[in-house]
């Protein structure tokens, strides 16, 4: 079958799929449909209902794509691994699992344990506060976004980058995430649930393709300045 083809098959289940969204699935290693000698994607009845599988762990299980493919990986080596229920997540960071909203788990630490974690001190931790580099989760403590973001500010600080020349990072990552939240914004406003749920799962692989996309464009930035 041809990508057109496959598109239609899949949109009787999942309207919101596209062709950029398959080819983005690809890339990420989650299928792979054998090429023509022109160089034309062959997709083969097992690929299409790969790709299913992908879509509805994404629209039902919020999973970002790590995780789909760690599951397809152990179901094909005859492993029976447990996917989360719905009202679960697992959080990117740490690989930890966390239940639904107000749930006391692993995935959300204290300021001592936060402390502990980026090897800083009280002093630090709250000047980090301070340019809004760290922020307490609203219902407190800290999530694992926050543990990775610590350790990575300490790391940084160690090459003598200070929170003051850091805001500027914040500040593009609070206009990413305001990118985000505006294109997924209609599907978060859907009365069907499995519809929100597809929001989240767009929003986690926007966010991936994001970082890949500041990762890609810092280091040719480098490149161009070093040689």
């Amino acid at each position: 079958m041809s990508i057109g083809t496959v598109l239609i098959q899949l949109r009787d289940e999942f309207p919101e799929v596209t062709i950029s969204k398959i080819r983005f699935l690809e890339a990420e290693g989650l299928v792979e449909p054998q090429r023509t000698p022109s160089g034309y994607r062959k997709f083969a009845p097992r690929d299409v209902e790969r790709l299913a599988q992908v879509l509805r762990m994404q629209r039902d299980h919020y999973l970002p794509l790590k995780v789909i493919r760690e599951h397809l990986d152990a179901l094909a080596r005859g492993e029976q691994p447990q996917l989360p229920s719905p009202g679960e997540r697992r959080d990117l960071a740490d690989g930890v699992w966390e239940a639904g909203p107000g749930t006391v788990t692993a995935a959300r630490i204290g300021r001592a344990e936060l402390l502990a974690a980026a090897e800083v001190d009280e002093d630090r931790l709250a000047e980090w506060e301070s340019y809004g580099l760290i922020v307490p989760a609203p219902e407190g403590g800290y999530d694992a976004e926050m543990v990775t973001v610590a350790k990575l500010v300490a790391d940084l600080g160690r090459f003598g980058l200070e929170p003051r020349h850091l805001r500027a990072m914040r500040a593009s990552a609070d206009r990413e995430a305001g990118l985000v939240e505006q294109l997924v914004a209609p599907l978060r406003r859907h009365r069907n649930p499995q519809t929100r749920a597809h929001a989240e799962a767009t929003a986690n692989e926007l966010a991936e393709l994001s970082v890949r996309l500041h990762a890609a464009l810092v280091q040719s930035a480098l490149r161009s300045r070093l040689h």
